[in-house]
């Protein structure tokens, strides 16, 4: 077998392990899931008809808040399931795994890429759960089919960005409690976006932070797709940019990281 088949069969080795780690100790995935489900039932029931009245002139009832609302909940949830894989890579290296693997004749990278694409595959599947809960609460999103392609590429995208950045996170902590701590940030942006008000609504002096940090081009642009508005061509181009960025310099870092870890 090649050194591409060996990298390839290794890849796929640690992509099961994860898999079979989060279907054996779901609690961690469940947890993070939880936290934008009920800020979305929260959001809807109960502050609805008081938020309702930052979107559309004061004239949106909770059904247009719905649909303002769906999209933001979307990346807030991408946003929560990435921090589980900080919480899982740290794991990894306390308990003395990751340097087993080191000793290992195994692809080095096949490691890191096992969680990266295992918590994008869990991500896309609570993407799903929470969009369903939002079509049973309201939510009717009116994209084609090649929309909802875009759409989901564009989750995707962000959630494989989203997700090396936790690996670096997740290396360089002392442990899951600093890993969970050190991601809290990342966590907090999709709360001062466009999520859950418009950017038009917020202080002048904030507005500008809300307006270019990476979730409101990427929470502006899904609801372009799934709800017929207009995208502009300021957020495509932003989102596609944090979205690449965010990827390229999450990989550089948690590689190097990696590599430059001692052996414990």
């Amino acid at each position: 077998m090649s050194t591409a088949g060996h990298a390839f069969r290794d890849n796929l080795t640690m992509l099961r392990r994860n898999l079979l780690h989060a279907r054996r100790y779901p609690s961690l995935t469940l947890n993070l899931l939880l936290t934008p489900v009920i800020l979305l039932l929260l959001f809807v029931y109960v502050f609805g008809n008081v938020m309702s009245a930052g979107i559309n002139g004061g004239h949106a009832d909770r059904g247009d808040y719905v649909a303002y609302l769906v999209p933001g909940i979307l990346f807030l949830t991408v946003a929560m399931t990435s921090l589980g894989t900080a919480v899982s890579v740290c794991t990894d290296m306390t308990e003395g795994i990751m340097a087993r693997f080191r000793t290992m004749a195994i692809s080095r990278s096949s490691v890191l890429i096992g969680h990266v694409i295992g918590s994008v595959i869990k991500t896309m599947a609570a993407l799903v759960l929470v969009l369903g809960i939002g079509l049973a609460i309201g939510f009717r999103p009116e994209a084609s089919p090649v929309e909802w392609i875009a759409a989901a590429a564009l989750m995707a995208l962000v959630s494989l960005a989203l997700t090396w950045i936790a690996v670096g996170m997740g290396l360089v902590s002392p442990n899951p409690e600093g890993a969970s701590n050190i991601g809290t940030p990342l966590v907090m942006l999709p709360f001062l976006s466009s999520a859950f008000v418009p950017v038009d609504a917020m202080p002048g002096w904030f507005r500008w932070f809300a307006e270019y940090q990476p979730f409101s081009p990427f929470i502006e642009t899904l609801r372009g797709l799934l709800l017929g508005s207009e995208i502009g061509a300021k957020n495509a181009v932003l989102s596609l940019a944090w979205a690449i960025g965010l990827s390229v310099l999450g990989y550089l870092w948690s590689r190097a990281s990696f590599n430059r870890e001692p052996k414990r």
